[in-house]
């Protein structure tokens, strides 16, 4: 079993942030994610979509503001348990928490984080039997590594924002890239959609309406995807990679399992500290709910913020919490591992 100062159920932007607040405050944390990687539905979703609301950052992408929240915890040195799910949370005599995932995994926690956004989400699989022993390998629900697939021949499925923005974006250094849709009506961005044509017909790339139906073997390796089209007729596409970019499932179902009273669906909280009808589970971001809600980003750091001094007082429930400042307090400059000049401020 695992022990930890808090663990923080997503690592979203919110759960991210949350593990910055924490740390400030000296609280150490380990963060339960579904999604083989950091960033939830946002690097999911729209990862090279420009964001333009993050305060003092004019425009930056899902992807760089991922990762620049990654770099701005590292001090703090948070652990990820990535391709799990929380399946229990249960309260002990003491006031902490027991939880355990889907993987098995049990953490014994003073205080829990819920930052699950819609729910854990994890992405809607390719239907076809016994395809499923390639992923991570040659099938792919997302793209974590882009150097992977650099000189590899793509079949990439789906008619989103998803799958349009990854065929542009990994097109260029690709061998060669077929993109497969159930139709010629895509829900993505049409200028996205328009890209994808004009790259079709420079014979830069290739696009085909149909379903996969079945797959390819050479030597144990899939090799290939048996496609069939809009007429009826089964075409055979050589592969190295497949790419499958179907959408989301969410589940928050969870929430009232928990015990946890919801609004919405969306965990109600205490706008004062953020702590749900369960003393000590906290709710940021798009999984809580409270009168005046925004879904917005931005919201949930001020969330996190707060949540962080409430469990600072739970977990140290005998020591003043004092507000300090990165730009001039020693101990939050020694907890972020920097030396700035203060000469300045004398």
């Amino acid at each position: 079993m695992i022990k930890t100062d808090v663990v923080i159920v997503g690592a979203g932007p919110c759960g991210l942030f949350q593990v910055f607040e924490l740390g400030l405050l000296g609280i150490h944390a380990h963060v339960i994610e579904a999604l083989p990687y950091a960033g939830g539905q946002c690097i999911q979703l729209y990862p090279d979509k420009p964001i333009y609301d993050i305060p003092a950052i004019p425009e930056i992408s899902a992807r760089g503001l991922v990762e620049n929240l990654l770099a701005q915890i590292k001090p703090f040195a948070p652990e990820f348990h990535f391709e799990q799910r929380v399946v229990r949370i249960q309260a002990s005599p003491d006031g902490r928490f027991i939880l355990e995932t889907d993987g098995g995994a049990l953490f014994d926690a003073g205080a829990v984080v819920i930052a699950s956004g819609a729910g854990a989400i994890r992405p809607i699989q390719l239907r076809v039997d016994g395809i499923e022993r390639f992923e991570h390998e040659q099938l792919f629900y997302g793209v974590t590594d882009e150097t992977r697939h650099q000189g590899k021949r793509l079949v990439v499925l789906g008619g989103g924002d998803s799958a349009l923005d990854w065929v542009l974006r990994l097109q260029p250094d690709a061998e060669s890239v077929v993109l497969i849709h159930r139709s010629d009506r895509f829900r993505a961005q049409p200028y996205a959609v328009q890209q994808m044509h004009d790259l079709c017909e420079a014979q830069k790339m290739q696009f085909l309406a149909g379903r996969v139906v079945d797959y390819m073997l050479v030597e144990d390796k899939l090799r290939g995807v048996k496609v069939m089209s809009q007429d009826g007729v089964i075409r055979q596409l050589e592969l190295d990679h497949l790419l499958v970019f179907f959408g989301l499932s969410p589940d928050n179902g969870t929430l009232e399992s928990w015990g946890i009273e919801t609004e919405r669906k969306q965990a109600k909280v205490d706008t004062e500290c953020f702590m749900t009808s369960c003393p000590g589970i906290y709710s940021v971001g798009d999984s809580n709910w409270y009168p005046g809600k925004k879904k917005l980003i931005l919201s949930g750091f001020h969330e996190a913020a707060l949540a962080a001094f409430a469990i600072k007082a739970r977990l140290n429930p005998d020591e003043k919490v004092h507000l300090q400042y990165t730009t001039t307090s020693p101990a939050l400059h020694k907890r972020l591992g920097v030396s700035p000049d203060l000469s300045d401020l004398w």
